[in-house]
Order: structure tokens, then C-alpha cells, then sequence
């Protein structure tokens, strides 16, 4: 059964974390996944866009259309997909290094979950990282 990580640890990612990768983050300014993707870059992150229907930079950061095609690998990969697609995202951010998976408010799913921690990476779901982050961090790195 998941159990979301303490506040501690969150606050131990969000200190770690240099590199996020967005996993669905839309070019599109009004999108919630465009917003906290600025967000968390203005808070000092370096966010890579992971879309495959991305042509050009977004944010000023190349985009890719897979975890596994990011050259220099990530820390933290961010969703903002669908619940049922959380599952595949995982099983991406695990062949990409990734340490930890943030699944934004909404993206559930325990299969998923289950993947992440048998392969040894943590993960949170139904949360939003720019919350956590102002609740956890005062919205400072």
C-alpha cells in the first residue's frame, strides 16, 4: 500500500533537487503544467520539458519527447500526465536515474507506486510540487 513520503524527506528532495523534468508540460502559458514548471525554475531549478509534441524551447530549455532521450539526466521527474499513464512514466524515469518522482495532484496509481519503490525510487503522488514546495520551503530553495 503507497504511503507518501514524510515531510521531511520532501524537504530533503526539494534541497537535492538541481534538475526536473517535466513529463507532459505543455508550451502553453495559461496550462497549470506550463505555470509550475515556471514556478519551480524561478525558485532556482532547471526544468528540461519532456513532451513529444514540444518542437521548440520552452521555458528557454530544449524539450524531449522521452525521459530517456534527456543527455544529462535528472533528479526529480514531475508528472503531468494521466493517472493510467503513470505507470509508463515510471518505468521511464527508472531507466533514466532518476532519484524521485513527483506525480502532481490528481496522478494516482499504486501499481506505479509499487514499480518506483521496487526499483528503488521514491515517489510522491497527488500532490503539487509548487505547494509542497511553498509549505515545505517558503518558496526558497
Amino acid at each position: 500500500m503507497y504511503q507518501s513520503p514524510s515531510n521531511d524527506t520532501l524537504k530533503q528532495w526539494l534541497t537535492d533537487v538541481k534538475t526536473i523534468a517535466v513529463v507532459g508540460l505543455s508550451d502553453k502559458p495559461d496550462r497549470t503544467s506550463y505555470q509550475i514548471a515556471e514556478t519551480m525554475q524561478e525558485r532556482g531549478y532547471r526544468i528540461i520539458p519532456v513532451n513529444p509534441m514540444l518542437k521548440s524551447a520552452v521555458l528557454g530549455e530544449t524539450p524531449y519527447a522521452s525521459l530517456e532521450e534527456v543527455p544529462d539526466g535528472v533528479d526529480m521527474v514531475n508528472v503531468f500526465r494521466r493517472s493510467e499513464e503513470l505507470h509508463a512514466v515510471v518505468e521511464s524515469a527508472v531507466k533514466s536515474g532518476a532519484k524521485c518522482i513527483w506525480a502532481q495532484q490528481g496522478v494516482y496509481d499504486e501499481k506505479a507506486a509499487e514499480l518506483a519503490v521496487e526499483n528503488g525510487v521514491e515517489i510522491v503522488m497527488d500532490q503539487c510540487l509548487a505547494v509542497a514546495h511553498s509549505v515545505l520551503m517558503g518558496g526558497k530553495r
